[in-house]
């Protein structure tokens, strides 16, 4: 596997690509082009430059998060044929530019919700967190605006503020959209996209909803063993593919992740492995990587990617916000560095442990 960090860019990360060059065993970072709304054709210029600068710095280019999908092809709107072309177009490009992994989500309106950004804990950290009581006392745009005032100034992905300006109109669009016709407009993206992965090797890694169940009324589709194999099941292709990401699957305590991992074997062309400590039903918050500070068995879920002999890139994903550190909310240097050297330790454990 290839260890991994997100970085933003220069423009939006607080954390610079030279201190991730000095996270020990850290070679490559998930990016994107941070400023690109859904539906626009990203140009080769943009792309080619961004690349130039990861690899000045000593590291790779080893995935996109995200090349985000236009609502007009989650619906099946009119124009979806339009957009569908404009991502294919993209797909071209990161192809001719050496990039072969892209991780996208299919959730409406909402990429992730969370109800805290800074949910302090015993140990004077602070943290993202989730309370379904909560959610069930707002509606959409009081959420948007309480995650607005929780940014710290940073726009956050999947809640970029020209999108979310038009949520009524974004509602609206999902209205008659169930779990189904969601399902179903994927199954014409994937089938759509798949000769352009075939021509430029690209795999796309669809990431899981977070948190695993409908919230707001929206359906979600990619929540749990059965229907992950049932998403895997639109293509024989085995560039359509799966980011495992624990700490989405993790939201629901009934996730069993090593066993989906298992399940999943050659489609898993990415990972995100994270704790979170499960609070009571509906009520999480995104704990340290360490095994012992969550719910989450962090080993078994290492163990089984070794097993099944994953080779892509994995990222430790979220971090708490600790020693002081002021960055965007779950994306700081300090907590994912130190969640870097843990899972690099595991993975060096697992290694030898088999060697003996």
């Amino acid at each position: 596997m290839q260890m991994t960090m997100r970085w933003f860019g220069a423009k939006y990360d607080s954390v610079t690509l030279e201190q991730i060059r000095q996270v020990p065993g850290v070679t490559g970072v998930i990016t994107t082009l941070y400023n690109m709304l859904p539906g626009v054709v990203w140009e080769a210029e943009a792309i080619l430059s961004l690349k130039k600068e990861v690899e000045a710095a000593g590291l790779s280019v080893a995935g996109i998060e995200s090349v985000n999908i236009h609502d007009a092809i989650k619906t099946g709107g009119p124009d979806r044929d339009k957009y569908i072309e404009n991502y294919r177009t993209t797909l071209e490009r990161l192809g001719k530019a050496d990039i072969h992994l892209v991780c996208y989500n299919f959730m409406p309106v909402f990429d992730w919700t969370r109800t805290d950004l800074a949910k302090k804990r015993d140990d004077g950290s602070t943290t993202m967190a989730y309370d379904q009581k909560i959610i069930d006392t707002i509606d959409p745009e009081a959420m948007t605006n309480s995650i607005g005032a929780q940014s710290k100034g940073y726009t956050l992905a999947g809640w970029e503020p020209e999108r979310l300006a038009k949520l009524k109109e974004l509602f609206d669009m999902y209205k008659n959209i169930d779990g189904e016709k969601l399902f179903a407009n994927l199954h014409y993206f994937i089938k759509a996209i798949m000769p352009v992965c075939d021509t430029y090797n690209i795999n796309m890694a669809i990431h899981p909803d977070d948190p695993a169940w409908p919230v707001f009324g929206l359906p979600r589709i990619v929540t749990d063993k059965e229907k992950l194999l049932r998403l895997i099941g639109l293509s024989d292709n085995e560039r359509h593919g799966v980011t495992l990401c624990t700490g989405s699957l993790g939201t629901n305590p009934q996730n069993d992740i090593p066993g989906i991992i298992r399940a999943l074997k050659g489609r898993i062309h990415f990972a995100h492995v994270r704790n979170l400590r499960h609070n009571g039903p509906g009520d999480f918050e995104e704990s340290a990587h360490l095994s012992g500070d969550g719910s989450l068995n962090i080993y078994a879920i290492m163990k089984a990617l070794y097993d099944i002999g994953f080779d892509g890139p994995i990222r430790p994903d979220h971090g708490r916000a600790i020693w002081g550190e002021k960055a965007m909310p779950g994306y700081g240097l300090y907590d994912r560095a130190l969640g870097a050297a843990y899972l690099n330790g595991l993975w060096e454990a697992i290694i030898q442990g088999g060697q003996e």
